[in-house]
């Protein structure tokens, strides 16, 4: 019986390994036994996903990037080329912990541009948009632009991909003139209000 993901013959898929159908695996992939994969999902070449790993629908992961353990990522999530996730604060070659794992949680939409890096232990809220480079090490609001190391916000962006001109405290509304979707800052929140 055919599986209803496709893998290109290089890839090392455990038994175990839970993927939605649409799903491609690509070049020299290693799917851990106990990853929960979700449907038309794209994994690039030499991806690494741990056993402790959930990934919800229409994930994009680029070339280069690891998943480890005690990783949640959301439905439409686009991991850039070689970003960086951690699972553990403080590794040390000679001292075990891995029962030290901290848990990190991306919501739906965010984007994670190439090499940025993710320090463990943290929230990255929904559609959040992490520049490329940037080191984010707390949690993230949702819709925030976030850039630099450490990574600080410097604006709000849209789901569509656009950056949101309002400021970043206060409050405000805005509609993108891509999607004609409405957003609303309200006491230094953003949310999308329209349905």
């Amino acid at each position: 019986m055919q599986p209803a993901y496709i893998a290109h013959e290089t890839a090392i898929i455990d038994v175990g390994a839970s993927i939605g159908k649409n799903t491609r695996v690509w070049h020299w992939v290693h799917i851990c036994s106990g990853a929960t994969i979700g449907e038309n999902c794209s994994l690039g070449q030499n991806v690494f996903i741990g056993n402790k790993v959930v990934i919800g629908h229409n994930v994009k992961i680029q070339n280069n990037v690891s998943v480890y353990d005690n990783i949640t990522l959301g439905d439409d999530v686009f991991c850039g080329p070689s970003m960086v996730f951690t699972n553990v604060y403080n590794p040390r070659s000679a001292i075990p912990r891995k029962d030290e794992y901290r848990e990190t949680i991306v919501e739906n939409g965010v984007t994670f541009g190439a090499n940025s890096t993710i320090v463990c232990g943290i929230t990255i809220g929904r559609f959040a948009f992490v520049a490329a480079g940037a080191v984010v090490n707390k949690d993230v609001p949702p819709y925030a632009l976030m850039v630099g190391v450490p990574a600080r916000q410097i604006g709000w962006m849209s789901e569509f991909g656009e950056q949101i001109p309002l400021p970043l405290e206060g409050n405000g509304r805005y509609t993108c003139p891509y999607s004609n979707k409405q957003y609303q800052l309200r006491n230094s929140q953003m949310e999308c209000v329209s349905k």
